[in-house]
């Protein structure tokens, strides 16, 4: 076991996500694997990441891509074998490159051992999931699915069990001690293998307070029961101080309909529960409620979010996409005219601001939406639920259509853009999910050859933070602007630095009414008074 230390490596890091799946496939049966990512990793190393976040790579029947886990001290057979993960660890270690793995803890797969002998009636491992007899010929109470649907299904034996996702992920009952011992036994057994922590998955809904019926609710009925509970923070703290605390981890939480005080309450370092908290607010920018139901988005608000999260949080876990939304320049930029200028904007955005900076893969070279032409070539268990939840609704096909198409979770899971080959070098076999036809402008090969392209901007925005006191641990101020213009300061000791995005599709005039300026390499003049041209990034050093 590694001896516990101080040091929060961690806070100054970089950290790459993969979504194993759509990474790189090694043997050609068109799914990403384990050997795929270990021949990455030199692009990883050049790229100058300090860790990578891996999806799940357990044992799964993969109803959710994974997170729906069968057994977690196993890997599932179409990434790898344990030793290709043993391998990934040393290789990493060997680069300077930590391995942080997703840990799903709210639910396991139905098909997990200790839900069937539950099914089989086994008294002890009934008590590992909520079984219960309806009521008067209902449910046992009223909640909502996350994936559209009652949060409940009937056994064979006739009584029901919950689950918050998908039917085929039942819901851990964390009242029960013994399932404690089992999730802790987990943690350990990967920790003890070499691997620098967990991004844990929808931590804050783990502990159900009680199963009674929740107010009705447009987006989830039930939420007040199980979301952010005072037996929640007392897992997360138990967790931290029985293992993570042992280990020289890093642990963030996915937390959903959080807020800035909530998350701090899990995040707080006084308080020793998670180290850096994963929002969503920012992500929900455009949405009426629930994600699938989208309004127009406004650069301004977009701007207000990211602020008050980054006044309430010591270190925010900054990122801009990941596996479960759709890709940023699609969202917050523009994947026409200006694609380059925004890809570069957000990138230059999410590295400046104040906490740790996450990248999705392909995100470093602008990748876009998947250019799907119907529901038939998704993959995603929760568009095909949530096509289902539509149907009951009595929205037409094209309807439907254009709202899933818009929002699927499988526009960020489309395959990496290596090269611009029939199978994007990702495999030479038949991918598991469709290869976006701009892979032959967007990918790693010609980007790497051009001196100016994305992957290049994310190149020298990653050396310029490492250099930079003021971007790994200066003070944040935003600075009056214009609305839809974000500018901000960093500063530490010996650096201050002021920050200019411009959010827009035209051109902003922005007045500097403070110090005098000199610009960094990324402006081209020295005026007080200038205009930023659209999706405008820049960084402005001052002396102090």
């Amino acid at each position: 076991m590694a001896a516990s230390s101080t040091k929060k490596w961690w806070k100054n890091a970089i950290i790459y996500q993969i979504y194993p799946r759509s990474f790189c496939d090694s043997n050609g049966d068109g799914i990403g694997d384990i050997p795929g990512i270990i021949s990455k990793l030199p692009y990883l190393k050049d790229l100058g990441i300090d860790a990578i976040w891996l999806s799940p790579v357990y044992s799964s029947p993969g109803y959710d891509n994974g997170y729906d886990i069968s057994d977690y001290k196993n890997i599932n057979p179409e990434f790898g074998t344990m030793e290709d993960m043993e391998r990934l660890i040393s290789r990493s270690k060997r680069l300077g490159i930590k391995v942080v793995m997703d840990l799903v803890i709210n639910h396991t797969s139905d098909e997990h051992e200790w839900f069937q002998k539950a099914l089989a009636g086994d008294p002890k491992y009934r008590e590992y999931y909520y079984f219960r007899d309806g009521k008067g010929g209902r449910l046992p109470n009223n909640w909502g699915s996350f994936f559209g649907g009652r949060a409940w299904t009937k056994t064979d034996n006739g009584d029901y069990y919950l689950h918050l996702f998908s039917k085929k992920q039942p819901d851990l009952n964390w009242h029960n001690p013994d399932v404690y011992k089992e999730i802790t036994d987990i943690m350990q057994f990967w920790l003890d293998k070499g691997i620098a922590g967990f991004r844990c998955d929808v931590i804050n809904i783990i502990y159900k307070e009680s199963l009674a019926d929740g107010k009705r609710h447009f987006a989830l009925t039930g939420k007040e029961h199980y979301l952010n509970t005072d037996g929640c923070h007392d897992l997360i703290r138990r967790f931290n101080e029985e293992v993570w605390s042992k280990y020289k981890t890093f642990i963030v939480g996915e937390a959903v309909f959080i807020t800035p005080d909530k998350a701090k309450l899990l995040s707080d370092e006084d308080r020793k529960e998670l180290d850096a908290v994963f929002f969503f607010e920012h992500m929900d920018v455009d949405s009426r409620g629930i994600k699938w139901f989208k309004k127009k988005y406004h650069p301004s608000k977009f701007i207000k979010i990211l602020d008050k999260w980054q006044e309430t949080l010591d270190v925010p876990a900054n990122y801009l996409e990941n596996h479960d939304q759709i890709r940023s320049v699609n969202h917050f930029g523009n994947t026409g005219k200006y694609w380059e200028k925004s890809a570069k904007l957000l990138c230059g955005l999410n590295f400046s601001l104040r906490g740790v900076p996450f990248i999705y893969e392909g995100e470093e070279l602008g990748m876009t939406n998947g250019d799907f032409s119907g529901l038939r070539e998704l993959r995603d268990i929760e568009s095909f639920n949530i096509n289902q939840s539509l149907k009951r609704l009595l929205l037409v096909h094209s309807v439907r259509r254009r709202i899933i198409l818009r929002t699927t979770r499988d526009n960020a899971r489309t395959p990496v853009q290596w090269d611009s080959s029939e199978g994007a070098g990702f495999t030479t076999g038949q991918p598991w999910l469709k290869i976006n036809a701009n892979k032959s402008y967007i990918n790693v090969e010609s980007e790497s050859q051009d001196e100016n392209s994305i992957l290049n901007f994310y190149k020298k925005m990653i050396e310029f933070r490492k250099n930079s006191q003021a971007l790994q641990e200066g003070s944040y101020r935003r600075i009056a602007s214009p609305s839809d213009v974000y500018i901000f300061t960093r500063e530490s000791t010996d650096e201050r630095l002021y920050i200019y995005c411009n959010l827009t599709s035209i051109n902003r005039a922005v007045e500097f009414y403070g110090d005098k300026v000199i610009f960094s390499n990324y402006g081209d003049n020295e005026r007080e008074d200038f205009y930023l041209k659209p999706y405008e990034y820049r960084i402005v050093a001052s002396n102090i």
